[in-house]
C-alpha cells in the first residue's frame, strides 16, 4: 500500500467514525455535537483528517489532492486550526456544518480514490 493510500484510508476511517459516533445511540448530529463526552471525539476525528490532506500535500501527493475543491481542503484545514488553537470557544454550528456538509463530500471522493487504485 503506497503512502497516498494509507493516508486517504486514514482519512476514510476517520470519517467512519464521525458517522458512526454521530448516529449510535439514535443520536443525531446536533445533540453529538453537544455532548460533552463525544464532542472531544468528533473534534479530533475532523483533526485526523486535516492531519492527513496536509501529509498529502507534504508529500507532494498533488495528484490526489486535485481531486478536492481547493475550497473544501482550505475550510478543512481551517477548521482544523480553529479547533486546535481555540477549542474552548469553538463554535459547534461549524463542526455541524462540516459532519453535515464537508465530510460526506470528502467520504465520496475519497472511496472513489481508494477504489480506484485498488483496481489497479
Amino acid at each position: 500500500m503506497s503512502k497516498a493510500s494509507h493516508r486517504l484510508q486514514t482519512i476514510f476511517q476517520a470519517i467512519e467514525d464521525i458517522e458512526y459516533i454521530t448516529t449510535t445511540d439514535e443520536l443525531k448530529i446536533t445533540k453529538a455535537i453537544e455532548n460533552r463526552l463525544i464532542k472531544p471525539a468528533i473534534r479530533m476525528n475532523i483533526v485526523r483528517i486535516a492531519e492527513q490532506f496536509n501529509k498529502l500535500k507534504d508529500d507532494n501527493a498533488f495528484k490526489i489532492l486535485e481531486q478536492f475543491d481547493s475550497d473544501d481542503l482550505r475550510g478543512i484545514n481551517a477548521v482544523r486550526n480553529y479547533i486546535a488553537h481555540d477549542y474552548d470557544s469553538t463554535d459547534d454550528h461549524i463542526i455541524e456544518d462540516v459532519i453535515r456538509y464537508n465530510i460526506p463530500v470528502l467520504k465520496k471522493i475519497v472511496l472513489e480514490l481508494l477504489k480506484k487504485e485498488s483496481k489497479l
